[in-house]
This record gives C-alpha cells, sequence and structure tokens, in this order.
C-alpha cells in the first residue's frame, strides 16, 4: 500500500489515523484533519500539483467537495495524521495503479501525491434519480481514502447488480450503470418506497453505505420545530 493507513472503530465514527514517511505528502479536504504530529507541515491550495488549480478547484465544489485542498508533509522522523469524516459513518480505501475509481460528491477524504482527484458527469440519469450529475472521479498510483453514510459494504459485480441511488458510495470505472425501476412495475417501485435504482453492469466492485442521507434528512424534517 502506498500509505499506511488504518481504521480503528470501524465501522461506526470511523476515523482514518495515517502514518507517513519522512517526506511522504498526502492531500486531504479542508476541515478533515482530526489531529497530526507536531513535525507534519500542512499547506492550502486550490490544486493539486503545479497545474490546473482553478479550473478543477471548481470541478470539485460542482462534485460536492470543497473548493480548498490541504497538503500535509511529514517530517525527517515521519508522523501520524487523523481524518475524519463529515457524517456519522465509516470510511475505506482504496490503492489505484493506474485505473479510476469514481466517488459520490462528499465522499472523498483524501489521497496521495500522485493520485488526480476531477470532476466526472455522470449524465442527467442522475438528476432524474435525485442524485448529483456530477460525481468524483480519482485516476492515477496511491491510495484514495473516502467515507460514508454508515457502514460500508463491498459488491464484487460479475454481470449486473442492482444498488438504490442513495446508497452508492464508490465504483471502479470499469462498471456502467443505468436507472431503472426497482420493482417489477412503477407501481410496486413507487408504492414500496424504492422508485429509481442503479443497475450496474460488467466486472468490479461498488462500495454500498448503509444509511441514505437524503432519506435521513427528510425523515427529520418533520421533526425540525422553527425558531
Amino acid at each position: 500500500m502506498d500509505i499506511d493507513v488504518k481504521f480503528p472503530l470501524k465501522p461506526g465514527s470511523t476515523a482514518a489515523e495515517i502514518t507517513l514517511r519522512p517526506g511522504q505528502k498526502i492531500i486531504a479536504e479542508g476541515g478533515a484533519m482530526i489531529a497530526m504530529s507536531s513535525n507534519i507541515n500542512m499547506t492550502t491550495s486550490t490544486q493539486q500539483k503545479k497545474s490546473g488549480g482553478i479550473i478543477k478547484a471548481l470541478g470539485r465544489m460542482i462534485s460536492g467537495e470543497n473548493f480548498f485542498l490541504n497538503h500535509y508533509v511529514a517530517g525527517d522522523e515521519g508522523g501520524k495524521l487523523w481524518l475524519g469524516t463529515t457524517h456519522v459513518g465509516d470510511m475505506d480505501c482504496k490503492e489505484l495503479n493506474g485505473e479510476s475509481l469514481v466517488i459520490q460528491g462528499g465522499s472523498y477524504v483524501a489521497c496521495s501525491e500522485d493520485v488526480s482527484i476531477d470532476a466526472s458527469w455522470q449524465g442527467f440519469k442522475n438528476l432524474v434519480s435525485n442524485e448529483s450529475m456530477f460525481w468524483v472521479k480519482a485516476t492515477g498510483k496511491g491510495t484514495v481514502i473516502f467515507n460514508s453514510f454508515g457502514a460500508i459494504y463491498t459488491i464484487d459485480v460479475d454481470g449486473e447488480h442492482i444498488v438504490d441511488t442513495g446508497h452508492i458510495v464508490a465504483f471502479e470505472e470499469g462498471l456502467s450503470f443505468t436507472l431503472t425501476k426497482a420493482g417489477k412495475s412503477w407501481v410496486s417501485s413507487i408504492l414500496g418506497g424504492e422508485g429509481l435504482v442503479c443497475k450496474f453492469k460488467g466486472r468490479g466492485k461498488v462500495w454500498i453505505q448503509s444509511h441514505n442521507s437524503s432519506s435521513f434528512g427528510s425523515s427529520l424534517s418533520p421533526k425540525l420545530k422553527p425558531k
């Protein structure tokens, strides 16, 4: 693994405990840091490397991520960095070797220096399903860390697999998906509360989350009293 990452207390309220070698760098979302060794140096920038700063930063914002990124570099003795999640949930990581990983907006946490983070157009099909049309695409060589709302489960797809749109965390780019109804008919899909789902095709992994943030927000709305 490119970066030494551990996840204590999985799957609930997880944090990423990252051990950096001397001079090693990791790039994280703004606000993700919980704590770090005193010999780790942090700088903030709109870009990952030396080019494409503003354009890529705007793309990340469209995808639901932050405009600014924090760069953490370990000193001569190395160091530890702890990163947390926005929601109460889980974290996981994927080691890339030149391939791409598509991550839902808001779930990207951090990556190695040689991994590029860009906006990924997922089409108008996501607008119909009340999901974002833009996701995050991580490409390159190194470690990618992402989070979820609730626990993360991994599905190995070999052929076809159906996942509720609000429960997708990430998937390997070799998979394609289409929107379809959950039941045999539109009536059963709507009355059953599922509506549209994603049908993945191909071979690859899909990471799913046990909770749906949109459904959770809808369940809380009636209980929130206006000030």
